[in-house]
């Protein structure tokens, strides 16, 4: 049995993910910094959940 290419491949592309969906967070952090403190948190709250929804394609993919 040959290892699978998919599960690197898959790694990588979680990484990815996680760097784009960082960046983006960041690129928000000016205008959030404006907001209220309980707003900055609901906001960070669900950006630190949200990014976990595109992984299970992703998880399902790799394990095909």
């Amino acid at each position: 049995m040959t290892p699978s290419w998919r599960k690197p491949a898959g790694a990588l592309a979680i990484v990815a993910l996680i760097v784009v969906w960082c960046g983006l967070v960041v690129s928000l952090s000016g205008i959030v910094g404006g907001w209220h403190w309980v707003l900055q948190a609901v906001f960070y709250l669900v950006a630190g959940i949200v990014w976990i929804a595109p992984l299970k394609p992703v998880l399902r993919w790799m394990e095909r």
